[in-house]
């Protein structure tokens, strides 16, 4: 399966909350190429994802650190990357962070999961460029 399928499962996995895939199917991307130096993106989408599963748990501190470190990764790339809204994707996630945070642990189950954003995923020309001409 190329990268750039690989990505667009990733994305399908995380616009059905389906975490714990997500993150499966990105950590294999993102270490599949050690050098790749756009693989950070991934770790990014990775982290906001894992924050998302952590929040289906019922774990706060898991939830609200996960999001906290997949903004920060996501914030060192334009606000649109490899067919990413990554401005988009890091306001919501902010948004949900806050809403968790306010929240906190005794009222975590009060998080309204239609605050989870979707990724909408454009053109993948780029990824499948930079991927093949390493």
């Amino acid at each position: 399966m190329s990268a750039t399928d690989r990505f667009r499962r990733a994305v399908g996995e995380f616009n059905a909350h389906r975490f714990f895939d997500c993150h499966e199917t990105l950590e294999h991307l993102w270490l599949d190429d050690a050098q790749f130096p756009h693989r950070g993106v991934f770790q990014g989408i990775l982290q906001v994802a894992v924050g998302f599963y952590h929040l289906s748990n019922g774990n706060f501190r898991g939830a609200r650190n996960l999001l906290h470190r997949g903004i920060k990764k996501l914030s060192a790339f334009p606000p649109t990357f490899y067919g990413v809204n990554v401005a988009g994707l890091i306001e919501s996630a902010r948004r949900c962070r806050d809403e968790i945070v306010r929240l906190g642990p005794a009222r975590l189950d009060e998080f309204d999961a239609r605050l989870i954003p979707t990724i909408e995923l454009g053109s993948l020309d780029d990824l499948e460029r930079d991927w093949t001409k390493q």
